[in-house]
């Protein structure tokens, strides 16, 4: 068996960095940039009105009460075409651009009519006052969104400023999902003695596509050598092959067999951790590389948390996690044996921002309810000495991309 750390590390180095593509602004929420975005034009692209009121030269209106002749208007969108002498202002509202010759707007609560075509200033203002300079958010050549950004509405908005109506981003990774076994049938279909429901995909997928991939699930494949070779052919095209079940040492645990068979490189097989030791990592002569989980519920979803997820966040680019969280134990555990450990628990906050951490007393990697009511898994090192209540143990919170609340 090999170590937690290792196994990531092996995993990780041999996942490929997925291609680019462009898309339309309304499809970039959630996906990662592949190239900078850099500022197309200046924001705003000329000196604009900050309020509704009256562009002036602000050397006409340092000694107040005054009087100016309205010479025109400027609403956004429509430029006042011409230019403002000494003695004259502009209506204008917020957004349009100042006229030549103004430097200033007098807000309209400033100012009152006098006659037909003219307005009193009531209060002066400085050089500048109202206005939203050229390029005082950005100017053309600005880095504004860097490579790699996971990207946000905000983001969006931003790229959309700049004058960007597409972007590059990395293209979703393309997840092939397996499961085997005779005795799991999908939700709904009848079940003959001695099978269950099958889970496991349908929470894999789940996570696939909220950390931005694409999984194609091959739907179950029976335990039959042929069935096995046929699936496992049909997935040179993707970028990663996830199989479920069939990698323990069983007669009837035949996908390590049929993977074999195909050409598979083993990279390793079993991991020194609970639950998931039987996990099983290789590469596909002119194929992807292969995750091949056991077939507990508990154990493929802690393994996709574990490694999977952090496999597709390196094929796009992004920091790997996972991101660990120091927590008081809220019971005593026992000493650990050889195996890193992966307990199931519940969290609590209080109101200093403190967590506490109770892992169930049930551990079994087929109960799924416990999993559903978990907050966190709290990581135990091999070897790991009794621990009482109170100690500060390391802990991985379930991120949004695995089902978290």
């Amino acid at each position: 068996m090999i170590s937690v750390a290792d196994a990531r590390q092996r995993i990780l180095e041999a996942m490929p960095l997925v291609a680019t593509e462009r898309v339309a602004l309304t499809n970039a929420l959630g996906r990662v940039l592949a190239t900078d975005v850099t500022a197309r034009t200046d924001q705003p692209p000329s000196a604009v009105s900050a309020m509704d009121g009256y562009a002036v030269r602000s050397a006409d209106v340092q000694a107040t009460p005054c009087d100016l002749v309205v010479i025109g208007e400027a609403p956004a969108g429509r430029p006042f075409d011409g230019s403002v002498e000494t003695g004259e202002t502009v209506r204008i509202f917020t957004g349009a651009p100042l006229p030549d010759g103004t430097d200033s707007v007098v807000i309209q609560e400033n100012t009152e009519p006098v006659q037909s075509g003219a307005i009193r200033v009531l209060n002066g203002v400085a050089c500048g006052k109202h206005v939203r300079g050229r390029g005082i958010d950005f100017r053309e050549g600005d880095p504004l969104v860097t490579a790699g950004s996971l990207l946000t509405a905000r983001d969006v908005g931003l790229s959309a400023a700049a004058d960007w109506p597409w972007l590059s981003v990395r293209r979703r990774p393309r997840v092939a999902l397996l499961a085997t076994g005779d005795e799991i049938v999908l939700p709904g279909e009848a079940r003959r003695s001695g099978q269950i429901v099958s889970s496991n995909t349908f929470a894999l997928e789940s996570m696939i596509r909220a950390v931005g991939g694409d999984a194609v699930d091959l739907s179950l494949v029976p335990d039959d050598p042929a069935a096995l070779r046929a699936a496992i052919d049909g997935v040179r095209s993707f970028d990663l092959l996830v199989t479920t079940g069939g990698v323990s040492v069983g007669a009837y645990d035949l996908v390590g067999q049929a993977l074999q068979s195909a050409g598979l490189n083993r990279h390793f097989w079993k991991i020194a951790m609970r639950p998931g030791k039987p996990l099983l990592f290789g590469t596909l002569p002119e194929g992807p590389p292969v995750l091949g989980f056991p077939g507990n519920p508990v154990s493929t979803y802690v393994c996709g948390l574990v490694f999977l997820l952090p496999a597709l966040r390196t094929m796009l680019g992004l920091d790997p996690g996972p991101r660990l969280v120091q927590a008081e134990l809220g019971r005593d555990l026992p000493a650990n044996d050889v195996r890193e450990d992966y307990l199931r628990a519940t969290t609590r906050r209080d109101d200093s921002g403190s967590i506490t951490v109770h892992p169930f007393e049930l551990q079994d990697s087929s109960v799924l309810s416990l999993l559903a009511r978990a907050g966190c898994l709290v990581i135990r090192p091999p070897h790991a000495p009794a621990a009482r209540a109170g100690t500060h143990v390391t802990t991985l919170p379930f991120p949004a991309a695995a089902g978290s609340t």
